[in-house]
């Protein structure tokens, strides 16, 4: 019997290399794309060694609309099977406010956090037949948004309003849902000092771990009488509404 295969955009380093190691150790083969190289972090090469999954790297511009719509082929093609499993991870994040927003920028972001994951989506249906799982990577902050890094986060919101159309649309041809997460992997932007008081600004009064969005992940993989959800794995911040991104409060 063929282990499930998952397809996870993004998914050699961060955030997805997390996920994807999280599937490795449930049992899945892997596809994993980027945009660049395709070393897998060390955790994750020590998860592909220790379970002997078998795993492929494509090399995608998921920005460029033909390009999202290939890599679902390219990985049956070269697994002999469609993936049972995508998670749209590969996000772009920018920093303008308002004054700096442009088409441009919009088109960058939304190009990519919103139209890759639904021509991935769609492709996965069209070459799957036995109702694949599709998990979009949102953000807790479609919850209560701020104003900072606004073309990410309307790109993110119109991800997230996506679960349930698309959920509605595909069924019973696959299973769409989101997980949001809060801030789960600081950049050299965050102190020590930083981290513990953002800590204490979260309602469980602790920053959630990327292990637990992976978790989360793999609850839906699995979940085959769930679609159209989303999980908050973020600590509780959706709970609250934050006056600035959190990398400026």
């Amino acid at each position: 019997m063929k282990r499930p295969l998952a397809l996870v955009t993004g998914g050699v380093r961060r955030l997805g290399a997390i996920i994807a190691a999280r599937l490795c150790d449930a049992g899945y083969d892997l596809a994993l794309s980027s945009h660049g190289a395709g070393n897998p972090d060390p955790a994750l090469a020590e998860a592909i060694a220790r379970n002997g999954c078998d795993w492929q790297h494509f090399t995608a511009d998921l920005s460029d609309s033909a390009a999202a719509s290939a890599l679902v082929g390219d990985v049956a093609e070269h697994f002999g099977r469609a993936p049972d499993l995508l998670v749209n991870n590969a996000a772009m994040f920018g920093q303008d406010g308002w004054e700096a927003m442009d088409a441009a920028s919009l088109d960058a972001h939304f190009r990519l956090n919103l139209f890759a994951p639904l021509l991935l989506s769609t492709a996965l249906v069209k070459a799957h037949g036995n109702r694949p799982a599709i998990v979009h990577i949102v953000d807790q902050r479609v919850r209560n948004p701020n104003g900072d890094q606004l073309s990410y986060t309307l790109s993110k919101q119109a991800l997230a309003a996506s679960v349930r159309s698309m959920a509605a649309a595909l069924a019973p041809h696959a299973r769409v849902n989101g997980v949001a997460p809060g801030l789960v992997i600081p950049t050299d932007e965050y102190s020590d000092a930083m981290m513990q008081q953002l800590a204490g600004a979260m309602p469980l009064h602790a920053l959630p771990a990327p292990e637990s969005v992976a978790d989360a992940v793999l609850y839906l993989a699995q979940a085959r009488d769930v679609t159209g959800q989303i999980i908050f794995a973020d600590g509780g911040a959706h709970l609250n509404s934050y006056a600035r991104d959190f990398m400026n409060l």
